[in-house]
């Protein structure tokens, strides 16, 4: 009888501990448990840990509370600018509530993969080629709120939308390289322009200065033959300007040469004042007011004495 008992006891022992292993099961931390009971949810949402079950009547499914990076597929199409590009992105979400993600859709991770594929076409399509490109931030989080609306019906919710790259056309590349050099060129060039109207006026400055002192021509041009020479160079070629040569000429000239040159030299003869009165008026009074001396008499034969009247007796 004992014997029976103890059979009977390990027999519901051992049934207990299949029951047992078949009801046990463990929810990880980043994990929750939605428990179908007969297909009816039963109950709310399992928390971390050891949780119990019906064996053959209720089913645990779990589900991953962690951000999932999912990749979108490229997606190729036509900007607002008539522009084909082809633009890949990434998407980060969660499942913020495991229960509607397993009732509400089927399969929230191909519904949110779809989803995004659709709205990264429509973006594409609403933007221009230079928004794709240099406003990415702008498009993110407009794809985000167009991700985000019917992600909440699925308990999911859309952590951060990214577009990786955009893909063009050789011949649109090779139009936006030639764009760029020319852009560069034309900066080049304004820069150059602004570089030779400064340097002008500063030469111009220069040339004054020079004017003033022109020995400092003589140094400056020192100072070129000295920077040229460092160079090693065999061969000078050395432009003199004129005035550097009237500039030593004079300096080799002795002081008495320049002083006659300066008095042989016509002086400029100032222009005749127009007077109102005639000119006839003033030639009487040049003759009167002349100051020239007179012209010396001619030499006359001297004169006869006069003859003596008769009767009378010359003295000697």
């Amino acid at each position: 009888m004992i014997e029976e008992l103890l059979g009977a006891a390990a027999g519901v022992a051992a049934v207990g501990l299949v029951y047992v292993a078949a009801a046990a099961r463990v929810v990880k931390q980043y994990e929750r448990g939605v428990i179908l009971r007969l297909g009816r949810l039963r109950g709310s949402v399992r928390e971390p840990g050891f949780t119990m079950i019906l064996p053959a009547v209720d089913r645990l499914h779990k589900v991953n509370m962690q951000i999932v990076t999912m990749p979108v597929p490229a997606q190729e199409g036509i900007t607002r600018d008539n522009v084909t590009v082809r633009v890949d992105a990434v998407v980060y979400f969660q499942v913020v509530d495991a229960a509607a993600a397993i009732i509400n859709v089927e399969d929230y991770r191909f519904a949110v993969s779809q989803m995004a594929q659709t709205s990264l076409r429509s973006i594409i399509g609403k933007s221009d080629l230079d928004d794709l490109l240099s406003n990415r931030e702008k498009l993110n989080q407009g794809l985000e709120l167009m991700l985000d609306s019917p992600a909440i019906g699925w308990g999911v919710q859309i952590d951060r939308v990214e577009i990786k790259d955009v893909s063009l056309p050789e011949s649109m590349k090779r139009s936006m390289a030639r764009q760029a050099e020319a852009d560069r060129e034309r900066r080049a060039r304004v820069i150059n322009a602004d570089a030779e109207l400064q340097a002008s006026k500063k030469l111009a400055e220069a040339a004054h200065q020079m004017a003033d002192a022109p020995s400092a021509l003589q140094l400056r041009l020192l100072q070129t033959v000295m920077a040229v020479a460092a160079e090693k160079n065999s061969t000078l070629v050395l432009p003199i300007p004129v005035e550097l040569l009237r500039f030593l000429e004079r300096g080799a000239q002795p002081p008495q040469d320049q002083a006659a040159r300066a008095t042989t030299e016509p002086a400029a003869v100032p222009e005749p004042a127009t007077v109102d009165e005639p000119a006839a008026v003033s030639e009487p009074i040049a003759v009167e007011e002349s100051t020239e001396p007179p012209a010396e008499p001619t030499a006359e034969p001297p004169a006869e004495p006069p003859a003596e009247p008769p009767g009378q007796v010359p003295l000697k």
